[in-house]
């Protein structure tokens, strides 16, 4: 069945803070909405008719609420940003693209704040930053209390990080490693459940420290 995609769609989509639109074979955009896409600047991903329309379909009750990923980046992290956002739209993952949406200077903290507090809040179960080196976001994302922001460079840390610390927030630095390492520690990051066991007296001992400073 055609589906048709009409402007209002895609300013609907703005007000939810997502700029990414999933088409398939059967898609079709109105003239106003690929002129919408254009200047709002959208990521068009194009994905099978069996695929997950994520974006369009986010209110959807069925949807597994573990494959819903909420993602941002400063003006370092951009190109990354929108390669891997296609990437996790293709497998199947529902994405929230946070921004930035352009390579203007901005500041990581407001990116890495809006990340955080959505995890925080439980509106995702995990985020993924990105940055130039990987650490200023990590940093301001562990400011939030339930927040464990890793910074991972290679699969082992990627796996260690979920496997033995629970981490719901993933940290890249787009500077520091090359595309494919990225999708690589990504995949690792996300097909790896926390142990439990004796790890998790370890964060009963961290979620202990967070209430006594935070309350």
């Amino acid at each position: 069945m055609k589906k048709l995609i009409t402007e209002k769609d895609l300013i609907e989509l703005e007000k939810k803070g997502i700029k990414v639109v999933v088409k398939n074979e059967q898609t079709i955009f109105t003239p106003l909405a690929l002129d919408r896409i254009r200047s709002s600047k959208f990521t068009v991903v194009q994905q099978s008719t069996t695929g997950i329309d994520s974006n369009l379909n986010s209110g959807n009750p069925h949807f597994n609420s573990a494959n819903k990923i909420i993602i941002g980046s400063d003006h370092t992290g951009f190109k990354t940003k929108n390669d891997l956002t296609k990437n996790l739209l293709e497998k199947g993952y529902e994405v929230l693209d946070a921004g930035t949406f352009d390579e203007n200077p901005c500041d990581y903290p407001d990116l890495a704040k809006l990340v955080a507090s959505r995890v925080a809040n439980g509106e995702f179960n995990f985020g993924i930053l990105i940055d130039a080196s990987g650490i200023p976001s990590s940093i301001v994302a562990n400011k939030f209390k339930g927040i464990r922001a890793a910074t991972c460079y290679n699969a082992f840390s990627a796996r260690s990080s979920r496997a033995h610390n629970n981490s719901n927030i993933l940290v890249l630095g787009a500077r520091a490693l090359g595309e494919e390492t990225i999708k690589i520690i990504v995949d690792e990051w996300l097909s790896t459940k926390f142990d439990g066991g004796r790890h998790q007296k370890r964060l009963d001992k961290l979620n202990d420290i967070e209430n006594e400073n935070f309350g």
